[in-house]
């Protein structure tokens, strides 16, 4: 064995060290080259979106009210009597001027007729004095009456006069008394049954309330609302229970009956305290309702829900959209290249499933309503199917892909 090579050998056995070099260094670069992690592009998410829309947002309130009839009218007698007759079925509709009752008419037809009778009296005495003066009157201008003579005639006509006068008002008093022993009914309503029974004296001396009649065609609704309710509308310019020619619209009611359902007929708010309660922090609105059917009883409660408001053109956006902290409310706004940014607005009144913005965001404007919360201020996204289109498996596929 030789130790030692010749230069030629040596050359040699370079050349092969450097090319066994050169091939490791070459596999190593390929191999890295293909086990080299690809950069994988971030896919955009998927978000639905909706445009800011603007509509007239009508807005309610709902409260606790309680049913009074328009007239509530009690029939009392006006004179002492005994109560001869009834002339009405208990809880039957009377009407006007309907006689209801009858009072024992015995003393007052007897008063009326003295009372008629001293008139007659006064008036023939006034009819003699005319008389005298005119034949003394003549008399006194011939010298042939003294003056003393025409004072006294002058002064018995006018006595008879005043007298006539005195008893014509005591048979004015005394028919109207008689008149008051047929007890009519004030208003045209439904009559309660009666207080009295027949034979008992009614009157001064006596019981005076002989039954009730109530008018209830059209009902009063009354209820309550908070001093916070009445500043809100302030601020809106509405004053409560007072009727405004220039708006489009005029506060009304509508009611929840006994079973749930809806009462057809709406009614107008026509009065508001102008006073707050200071014991209950509220104050009293009424509204006027008709009721044909009588389907509203007075004195039974009912659920109102009242229109305080008509916002025209109110800028709209659903509630679903919203995304509520501690710093207020926000909503993910996409620009034209289809990044998003966060845009904090100030929210008005809910109604259904939106709400009204009051300042932030203007309609026409596209915001995100699902999706929203893998978003990032400034993220690029994709427009996909709302849920529930039938288009959404193979949005979410694309997405996965």
């Amino acid at each position: 064995m030789r130790l030692f090579f010749t230069k030629k050998e040596l050359k040699l056995r370079r050349k092969r060290l450097i090319l066994m070099l050169v091939c490791m260094a070459a596999v190593v670069a390929l191999y890295v080259v293909l086990t080299w992690p690809k950069k994988v592009e971030p896919v955009p998410p998927v978000v639905t979106v909706e445009p800011v829309g603007r509509e007239d947002v009508q807005i309610f309130g709902d409260y606790v009210g309680r049913i009074r009839a328009q007239q509530f009218v009690e029939v009392r007698a006006r004179v002492e009597g005994f109560l001869e007759s009834m002339a009405f079925e208990e809880g039957t509709y009377v009407t006007k001027n309907q006689v209801l009752f009858v009072i024992d008419q015995k003393q007052y037809r007897a008063k009326a007729d003295k009372a008629r009778a001293q008139l007659r009296k006064d008036s023939a005495q006034v009819r003699k004095t005319k008389r005298d003066l005119d034949r003394i009157r003549p008399l006194f201008e011939q010298n042939a009456a003294s003056q003393l003579d025409l004072d006294n005639a002058i002064a018995a006509y006018e006595t008879a006069v005043a007298s006539m006068g005195m008893s014509q008002a005591d048979l004015d008093q005394a028919e109207q008394e008689l008149g008051y022993t047929w007890v009519r009914s004030p208003i045209s309503g439904h009559i309660s049954e009666r207080h009295v029974d027949l034979g008992t004296l009614v009157g001064t001396g006596g019981q005076s309330l002989l039954a009730t009649i109530v008018k209830s065609d059209t009902v009063l609704v009354d209820f309550s609302m908070t001093a916070l309710d009445y500043l809100k509308s302030k601020e809106r310019n509405i004053i409560i229970g007072q009727k405004d020619s220039t708006r489009s619209w005029q506060p009304t009611v509508t009611i929840t009956l006994a079973d749930d359902s809806e009462y057809p007929y709406k009614g107008l708010v026509d009065f508001a305290d102008p006073q707050v309660n200071p014991k209950t922090g509220t104050f009293s609105v009424r509204a006027e309702m008709p009721n044909p059917d009588r389907t509203l009883l007075p004195g039974q409660f009912t659920k109102v829900h009242a229109l305080l408001d008509v916002r025209e053109g109110a800028t709209v956006v659903p509630q679903k959209a919203l995304i509520i902290e501690k710093g207020g409310a926000y909503v993910f706004v996409m620009r034209r290249d289809s990044t998003v940014e966060r845009r904090f607005i100030e929210l008005g009144p809910e109604f259904g499933n939106n709400v009204v913005v009051e300042r932030g965001i203007v309609p026409g404007e596209t915001i995100v309503t699902e999706g929203y919360h893998k978003l990032t201020p400034g993220i690029k996204v994709r427009v996909g199917k709302p849920k529930g289109t039938g288009n959404e498996a193979q949005t979410d596929n694309e997405a996965k892909s």
